[in-house]
């Protein structure tokens, strides 16, 4: 029967009823499966072993997530375990099974804590496993020599215990204070309150900065026009395809239309800027600035 189909006492009791298997039936299990992938072996080898899996699961209780999916998990993990165990290698299956139970768990727990990520390094999943014990084992042992802890100091003794930055330990704690919250939730208990979501500024483009863009555009068209007015209609020309195009054209394909040289054009263009600035110039003496 599936694990999720099956109650937690249900699941604790099949597997309490399991065999326990020697080191030499083990063995020959694991054989078995590697090497002939016979699946009644390895049915064999993970039912004789879950009630490991159920024990490991109920260390994460605290955690807040269901005993079931827990145990699901952990079931999760001991197959994985089976089918990377090596029994070449000397070692019990148990022994080996007991790290893949437990990082299956743990990550299980850590993507289901908070809709934002907790942490994704080992660093960050040992601060997320063992920030409060490392918190009250300081606490206990500075209280022992009579000194008392500021929250900045016991932050950073928690950051070398357990080798990870001190924003770190300060982004944890945040994480594992409390729970999440929607922000279409009300402010007040009445029915008009505001949402949180409210109280967020907009980051999008507010009406004034909206207007001032506008008023400077329509500075810098008309500053534009008029530089434009000082050139001849070949020169307007250049400066149009060079510089006032979504794609500006080059000096070998100007210059073939206009039956120049490529050298020419670019001379052409350089005095059609120097006529612009001056022009500028003349309109206001900081104008300039804003075609450098």
């Amino acid at each position: 029967m599936p694990l999720d189909m099956q109650s937690e006492t249900s699941l604790s009791r099949t597997a309490m009823k399991a065999e326990l298997l020697d080191a030499e039936t083990e063995l020959q299990l694991a054989y078995a499966w590697r090497d002939h992938r016979d699946e009644a072996a390895l049915h064999r080898l993970v039912t004789a072993y879950m009630r490991l899996a159920i024990s490991m699961a109920a260390k994460f209780r605290r955690y807040g997530a269901p005993m079931n999916d827990l145990i699901q998990e952990a079931g999760l993990g001991l197959m994985k375990a089976a089918d990377k165990f090596d029994p070449d290698r000397g070692v019990r299956f148990s022994t080996y099974a007991v790290w893949w139970i437990k990082a299956s768990i743990q990550d299980h727990v850590m993507r289901n804590w908070s809709l934002v990520r907790t942490g994704s390094t080992s660093s960050q999943k040992s601060l997320f496993f063992n920030l409060r014990r490392v918190q009250a084992r300081l606490e206990r042992e500075a209280s022992a020599r009579g000194e008392e802890l500021d929250r900045h100091q016991l932050r950073q003794l928690i950051a070398t215990e357990v080798g990870v930055s001190l924003a770190d330990v300060e982004m944890m704690e945040g994480r594992l204070s409390g729970t999440d919250f929607s922000l279409n939730a009300a402010q007040a208990s009445d029915d008009e309150g505001r949402e949180w979501i409210d109280t967020l500024e907009d980051d999008g483009v507010q009406a004034a900065e909206q207007v001032e863009a506008a008023h400077d555009l329509d500075r810098l068209r008309g500053w534009l026009v008029s530089a434009m007015s000082a050139l001849n209609a070949r020169e307007r020309f250049i400066v149009t395809e060079r510089k006032l195009r979504e794609e500006p054209r080059t000096l070998e394909s100007l210059g073939q239309e206009l039956g120049l040289s490529k050298e020419r054009v670019r001379q052409l263009e350089a005095a059609a800027f120097v006529k612009m600035r001056k022009r500028l110039e003349a309109i206001s003496p900081e104008v300039h600035q804003f075609f450098a």
